[in-house]
């Protein structure tokens, strides 16, 4: 089992690590502000790291968890973890019961959408709210998505993120609209140094296609279990991949939904932090008055 080597710039990475040892090995998560529970759920291929803009926002009024999957970021690349969405969603739901989280607000952005969808099903009863950005939970329709996904799938694709670090290289600068800073993309780079460390990546690529049974369940369960909970869609206007058609499909089984276009491509932690910071905070202030 192997541990990242490096040390995040506290100058871009402000937090206290923390440490679970749990179904995935010693997973890493931040921790920071105290109030009402903010979980935030990460995709492929980014870390803890892509929500600092947000965290740093919302820890003064709200406790703001990012852990990291087994693979990704800080965490351990355990030898005989899987990496699939499924056992992702496993460990961060021994997190979130060995932390006791209650009146809990889900944030999942790409594949934190399924996998933040996953834990609400499991978890419903310590749910509060959901704050989903261009992501899904479903099985792909969309045909670019079909075939992005048959693509990233073929050996010639797999090959090329384990030995070229493709998913960093080309995924993350294509979907944000301003060109990151080198430390903040050396950031990205960090948790990926050599081929075998990438097999996290690798395999939640190959996983667009290969999860959809997972997905399948997830689509049935969630409008009757969640079709009432409270839902704020923060979503980047200008993501090819994930158009803001795909908020049709959130609308259509979520009774009590919002909206709030970014002007933002697919990550858009990097592309409108504070924008989607006080979208949070407005969604839950007047959650919380209603409910009053």
């Amino acid at each position: 089992m192997t541990t990242p080597a490096f040390r995040p710039d506290p100058r871009l990475f402000p937090f206290e690590s923390r440490w679970f040892d749990g179904p995935g090995g010693r997973v890493h998560y931040l921790d920071e502000g105290e109030g009402a529970p903010i979980l935030l759920l990460h995709g492929n291929p980014t870390w803890s790291f892509v929500y600092r803009g947000v965290i740093i926002r919302l820890r003064k009024q709200y406790r703001c968890i990012a852990p990291d999957y087994p693979g990704f970021g800080l965490s351990e690349h355990p030898p005989d973890y899987r990496y699939t969405p499924a056992e992702h969603a496993e460990v961060i739901r021994a997190l979130v019961q060995e932390l006791g989280l209650e009146d809990l607000t889900v944030v999942g952005h790409d594949w934190g959408g399924p996998i933040g969808m996953r834990l609400a099903l499991d978890e419903v009863d310590r749910l509060r709210a959901l704050v989903m950005g261009n992501t899904w939970y479903w099985p792909l329709e969309a045909v670019h998505l079909r075939a992005f996904g048959w693509l990233m799938s073929t050996g010639y694709v797999q090959s090329l993120i384990h030995k070229r670090n493709l998913f960093v290289e080309k995924i993350i600068p294509v979907g944000v609209k301003h060109t990151l800073a080198d430390e903040v993309m050396e950031h990205y780079r960090m948790p990926f140094p050599t081929m075998d460390s990438r097999a996290g990546v690798a395999e939640l690529a190959r996983q667009l296609t290969r999860s959809a049974n997972w997905l399948d369940e997830i689509d049935y369960a969630l409008p009757d279990t969640l079709g009432n909970v409270p839902l704020l869609l923060t979503w980047g206007m200008e993501d090819l991949a994930f158009t803001p058609a795909f908020m049709d499909r959130f609308r259509s089984d979520f009774a009590r939904s919002r909206a709030v276009r970014l002007e933002a491509k697919h990550f858009i932690q990097e592309d409108a932090p504070a924008e989607m910071s006080g979208a949070i905070r407005e969604f839950l202030e007047e959650d919380r008055s209603a409910s009053q």
